[in-house]
């Protein structure tokens, strides 16, 4: 009896000693538990977009990771300012141990329950765009995930606060620097060391070699991306842009697209060759401007002399929707001329972070050009002239013009879609809109010029009349890249404080920080979800340019017409290219 004692008061000490140990190592701060605990389920609350486990796990675990941080923090100043106040004797071992297994659980179980509740909202959230939805027992996977990353971010953080206490070493040994104040002066040259080399040399390094990785996929030539042998097409043997220069967007551009023949299968009228002018980063040699390639490809193949011309500005990588090229060259059965050019080999979203100012740049130099041949032909010897512009192409699109007097005074229509929050002409309208509208479905002047559109029957949208020059902008209630913006750090927008869109979820609230971080996070799956709803406009753009710029005679039935067949194709270069 006396050795069994004995054994389990060796082993209990073992135990503790372990534990202890344990402890010394992992360091785990329970107050910062507790708020990691609160801004993980915070995280998992509903977004704009519908996310599997995998995304939110990511999500999830970089937002513990910092919430763990402020409670860190909160923790140090309440011991540095209210605990030497407070006449509270420490309670003993067994207390403490009691309290830290409370608080373990507490978290694991509100952790779970929150997952269990999340994947309720991503399912509604799916059901609200037509997707299908993902599995509780699947989604509580998403908590594993987190407790990965959040570690692996804490991790660095640490690394981080041992490299701050080594500068405070030095700093009062070399500098003489008092030691209450080094590890804030540690603080201050890490960061100023951060900032410089990530403004300076960082920076320019990552979107070097962002560049130039990006530069391979713009090398590569789809095996579905044939030559044109069409002399209105760019890339043709009769080009001034010869093909292996156009990029791997643009090479795409002018390899597809309808032809006279299809033109006169589809609509049962003659047909034209349509004309796509492309021009591409490594079209132009010497100090020649891309623009003034692009208009001597207008002038080569005779697209001032075509019914309509339409001014594209693309996005990072060149792209040029399809959908809308397409739908214009059915409607005017081929009459058309399509311009465009590339500005940078970086997608989208890099390119909103690095390359904003070509893309304004790049659309302000071509329509310029366009604009200036166009004006010096005879009144009624010109095209309708038109512009377009999707994403960050429409920032770039909208920086050609002053504002709406100057707009309607250039072009006959403009059509642009998913314009991010920060477009100077669209943040105009939408903070002058009419009392009464909400910020999703705007309505400014009472839509006598500018109107908003997330599906056709909008457009049609105050029954008012619609004057041309009519500019149209199509955004939808749930995508990501319209409603981001920093201001959803410190304030709530009113497209969450109006009646909401109809596929965004009614349990979606505004946090602090917290709607900023899930907006941003949905920028990544903007594309993920089915036409209608996120940053997917799919046919929504024929019903668009059909209300902005049809030509006389078009009707309802010729749309749903060649409908079928921009989808189909759209659904094509989606597979294919």
């Amino acid at each position: 009896m006396l050795e069994t004692t004995t054994t389990l008061r060796r082993l209990r000490t073992r135990v503790i000693v372990v534990v202890r140990r344990a402890e010394e190592i992992i360091d785990l701060n329970y107050v910062g538990l507790v708020v990691a605990t609160v801004f993980f389920a915070l995280s998992v609350t509903p977004s704009l977009l519908p996310r599997d486990w995998l995304f939110q796990g990511l999500i999830s675990g970089i937002n513990a990771a910092l919430g763990y941080g402020v409670g860190c923090l909160l923790e140090w100043l309440f011991r540095l300012w209210v605990r030497p106040r407070l006449r509270i004797s420490a309670p003993p071992t067994w207390m403490r141990y009691a309290m830290k297994s409370a608080v373990l659980g507490t978290a694991a179980l509100s952790a779970a329950l929150m997952l269990v509740q999340s994947a309720r909202w991503q399912r509604a959230i799916t059901a609200l765009m037509g997707m299908e939805g993902t599995t509780t027992p699947a989604y509580l996977r998403t908590g594993l995930l987190s407790m990965a990353i959040g570690v692996v971010v804490v991790a660095v953080y640490r690394t981080m606060r041992e490299i701050i206490l080594f500068l405070a070493r030095l700093l009062n040994q070399w500098v003489r620097v008092p030691r209450e104040l080094a590890p804030a002066a540690g603080f201050l040259v890490l960061v100023v060391l951060a900032v410089t080399i990530f403004n300076g040399v960082a920076s320019r390094a990552f979107f070097a070699v962002a560049n130039s990785a990006f530069s391979v996929r713009n090398d590569y030539t789809s095996e579905n991306a044939v030559q044109p042998q069409q002399a209105e097409r760019s890339g043709s043997p009769a080009s001034l842009a010869r093909w292996e220069t156009l990029g791997f967007e643009g090479r795409w551009f002018v390899s597809h697209g309808p032809t006279a023949s299809r033109i006169t299968s589809i609509t049962g009228r003659p047909a034209k060759e349509p004309i796509r002018a492309y021009v591409g980063l490594e079209s132009v040699d010497g100090g020649e401007e891309p623009a003034d390639l692009a208009v001597s490809e207008l002038e080569r193949t005779g697209a001032f002399d075509r019914k309509a011309l339409v001014v594209v500005t693309t996005t990072g990588t060149g792209w040029v929707n399809s959908m809308a090229a397409g739908a214009i060259e059915y409607m005017y059965g081929g009459d058309t001329a399509i311009v465009a050019t590339q500005y940078s080999y970086l997608p989208s979203v890099l390119s909103f972070l690095a390359d904003r100012s070509k893309a304004t740049a790049a659309g302000k130099q071509l329509f310029d050009a366009v604009y200036q041949h166009w004006t010096a032909r005879p009144p009624q010897q010109r095209p309708r002239l038109l512009v377009y512009g999707e994403s960050l192409g429409s920032e770039g699109s909208e920086a050609a013009f002053d504002g709406l007097a100057d707009l309607r005074a250039q072009v006959d229509g403009a059509l642009w879609v998913g314009p991010p929050n920060s477009n100077r002409l669209w943040q105009q309208f939408v903070s002058r809109r009419d009392p009464g509208s909400r910020q999703v479905e705007p309505v400014y002047a009472d839509g006598l010029v500018v109107r908003f559109a997330s599906d056709s029957a909008d457009l049609a949208r105050p029954s008012t009349e619609w004057r041309p020059p009519r500019i149209a902008y199509l955004q939808h209630a749930s995508d990501p890249i319209v409603w981001w913006s920093p201001d959803l750090i410190f304030s709530q927008p009113d497209w969450l404080s109006e009646p909401r869109g109809a596929d965004v979820s009614a349990h979606m609230r505004w946090w602090p920080f917290v709607t900023f971080w899930q907006v941003a996070a949905d920028l990544t799956n903007a594309q993920g979800v089915t036409d209608g709803h996120g940053h997917r406009y799919g046919s929504l753009v024929l019903d668009a340019w059909a209300a902005i710029a049809a030509p006389p005679g078009w009707t309802a039935e010729m749309s749903e017409r060649i409908r079928g067949e921009l989808e189909a194709a759209e659904e094509y270069e989606r597979k294919t290219k």
